[in-house]
């Protein structure tokens, strides 16, 4: 398969993501009660408010829960968010062709026709308000005052003219829904938009019905090119270099020790090769040392690793990523930011000292959405001798490459699998989500705990239900824990209405077949395990980012995307800077129809609140899946200086834009490359 035959390959994949939205209503109910795992980083942007690092009013680390009617009004906008954005949008669509007529024909029945449309965009966009300002948007604010407005004055003062710019309002009305523009293009987009209207009416009447469709045209296409404009801004111009300083450093410098042995030394060779599933099916992958997964990494906390990483004959080039681990900027293996991409015959050394015990996985940087999917990653444990014993499966859920639909599989078990298990023996499955779409995982025959997620234990975990689901982020991780009982464990993969027949079962005699498991309850770890102690935050500053769809150039076609941040696609979106020591709240709103995994590098996050409800428990993370609706608060504390990659880890949604950085003052990098670093 060509390189642009699996970038092609991975659209098709990426247009199934609007097909997974239409789930059935009961699992938007358990969502409502308390869905699992949707959230994760920083796609930091744009400061909603910067107190600065001076003293501050004190505020609690996560936010006053609401009163209990706005709980039910956030949950409930949040499970219609699908819904209502879709049917905006077909109003919207409506809209547009209802303001055509009306401005060919300025009929009554005409004018009648595109009000009632009008009201029932309103209707919805309040709907949508309900779940809070950011999720409603420009439409109360700019758009349907755009259409709400000239139609008033076409109803007081019945004249062609009137209704010919009633009709140019109502089409720019509808047309800003589909044209994301940044926050500061918002009184030029209202400026052009007043300007269309204004001609309309001092020309059209000499003019004929003609200008009537010019005037919509000229606006929609200045603010397009603008918008365009941005999106195109020149590589390194993104904020490699961060604000000025005093001194500066170059982000090599912030690397791991170099001055002692390592303890631990291992060395992964990137090189083509045959990966072959359970089914027989061959897959044409590529490899570290001749297999895929790759080897499994294993270092004590404390010790220092050193892995050497060579690249045989991948023509993309190949860099290794820790993912979830909070390595110096150095070693981070994003290419353009922190190395280069290492070529065909190169090599690049990596040394860092993990700090933190837990289930992490490493994966190349460079073309994600295709080298990942074909094999480059493996999994990286980080031991601590207080951990009791446990028999231990370290599982992937990935979706490799296949004809028509990607083939789901655990490991390379795309087929039912069995693995002996003795009764009564400690278990412990770390899983880990190598994919670009979250994964249902279902599990049945026994109560479980989740113990970690995304390598963070879980104070107060207690056991589950048997048959209850886990949500797994793309990126993310599971660490599931339980005593094998004298039957069978059974865990199962649900991918998007991907029909697949992967499953695991363990028993202790290894004859039981997997059981046919249901959809049941889905795991909730905003509402699981206790609490910490409560501390007292002061907020030094606070970001808001917005996901968004909308037209515009991704990897060179124009085309409808859901990629955007803040109205932006990378380069375009601004770097976010901060001090060393600062601590940061981040709201992330998606606007979007596609599920956003987002994840910032080397630091892990705090989720504060879903939706208005507070986070019960201590739920820390790293890879955080942002469902359509759904508002994350988080925070983090500044104290790992580099420049750091934040990104949607859906690899399309990274290739096409969806990246941004988080920058230390006075950090610099000297990396750059033609090329976005997903």
């Amino acid at each position: 398969m060509s390189h642009d035959d699996q970038r092609h390959h991975s659209r098709n994949r990426h247009r199934r993501d609007h097909r997974r939205k239409g789930r059935e209503a009961g699992q938007h109910q358990e969502e409502e009660q308390g869905e699992a795992s949707r959230g994760q980083s920083p796609g930091l942007v744009r400061p909603a408010h910067h107190r600065g690092s001076g003293p501050g009013r004190a505020v609690a680390a996560g936010p006053c829960r609401p009163p209990a009617r706005r709980d039910r009004a956030l949950g409930l906008t949040a499970t219609m968010f699908e819904p209502l954005f879709l049917t905006d949008m077909l109003l919207a669509f409506s809209v547009m062709i209802a303001a055509a007529i009306l401005g060919w024909r300025p009929g009554r029945w005409v004018l009648y026709g595109a009000a009632a449309l009008v009201a029932a965009r309103l209707i919805v966009s309040m709907l949508l308000f309900l779940g809070g300002p950011q999720l409603a948007g420009t439409r109360l604010l700019l758009q349907l005052p755009l259409a709400v407005l000239p139609l008033t004055v076409a109803f007081v003062w019945p004249v062609a003219a009137a209704r010919r710019v009633a009709a140019v309002g109502v089409a720019l009305s509808a047309l800003w829904l589909f044209i994301p523009y940044a926050q500061e293009e918002t009184l030029l987009t209202l400026a052009l938009s007043l300007a269309a209207m204004g001609a309309t009416w001092a020309l059209t009447a000499r003019r004929g019905p003609w200008a009537t469709l010019g005037f919509v045209a000229a606006p929609a296409a200045v603010l397009f090119l603008a918008y365009q404009a941005n999106v195109a801004v020149p590589m390194g111009s993104h904020g490699h270099h961060a604000e000025t300083a005093a001194v500066s450093t170059s982000v090599t410098a912030l690397a791991g020790p170099r001055d002692r042995a390592p303890d631990v030394r291992t060395t992964l060779t990137a090189a083509h090769g045959k990966v072959t599933l359970g089914s027989g099916r061959q897959i044409d992958a590529l490899t570290f040392n001749g297999r895929s997964p790759g080897p499994q990494i294993r270092v004590r906390k404390g010790q220092l690793l050193e892995v050497t990483l060579r690249n045989t004959d991948v023509e993309e080039g190949v860099t290794l990523h820790w993912h979830g681990v909070d390595v110096p900027n150095a070693e981070d293996g994003v290419p353009g930011v922190t190395q280069e991409a290492v070529r065909p015959g190169g090599t690049h050394v990596y040394r860092f000292v993990p700090d933190r015990a837990g289930t992490f996985w490493y994966h190349t940087h460079r073309d994600s959405s295709l080298t990942i999917e074909r094999g480059l990653f493996g999994s990286l444990i980080v031991e601590d001798e207080q951990v009791p014993k446990a028999v231990e499966k370290i599982i992937f859920t990935h979706l490799w490459p296949g004809t028509d639909d990607p083939i789901a599989a655990f490991d390379t078990a795309d087929r039912p699998a069995r693995q002996v298990i003795a009764a009564g023996e400690p278990v412990l499955l770390r899983l880990i989500n190598s994919s670009e779409e979250p994964h249902r995982l279902h599990l049945g025959g026994t109560p479980y705990t989740v113990a970690a997620i995304d390598g963070n234990t879980i104070p107060g975990a207690t056991p589950m239900t048997p048959g209850t689901d886990l949500l797994l982020a793309a990126g993310g991780r599971f660490d599931v824990a339980f005593t094998m009982p004298a039957g069978a464990v059974t865990v199962s993969i649900d991918v998007n209405e991907i029909p697949n027949t992967a499953a695991l079962a363990f028993s202790p005699d290894g004859s039981a077949a997997p059981a046919k498991l249901g959809t049941g309850p889905l795991f909730d770890p905003l509402r699981y395990g206790t609490a910490g102690p409560v501390e007292k935050v002061t907020h030094d500053r606070t970001y808001e980012v917005r996901l968004d769809d909308g037209f515009g150039f991704a990897q060179g076609s124009f085309t409808y995307v859901s990629s955007s941040i803040n109205g932006r696609l990378y380069p375009a979106v601004p770097t976010l800077v901060v001090a060393e020591g600062e601590r940061v709240k981040v709201r992330i709103v998606n606007r979007s129809l596609i599920d956003h995994p987002m994840h910032l590098h080397g630091h892990g996050v705090r989720v504060l609140s879903r939706n208005g409800t507070a986070a019960a428990g201590t739920w820390r993370t790293d890879s955080l899946n942002v469902a359509p609706g759904e508002i994350f608060e988080i925070d983090f504390t500044a104290d790992n200086p580099g420049i750091w990659m934040d990104h949607c880890h859906n690899f399309k949604h990274a290739a096409d834009g969806m990246v941004m950085h988080l920058a230390y003052a006075g950090i610099t990098s000297p990396f750059e490359e033609a090329h976005i670093p997903e």
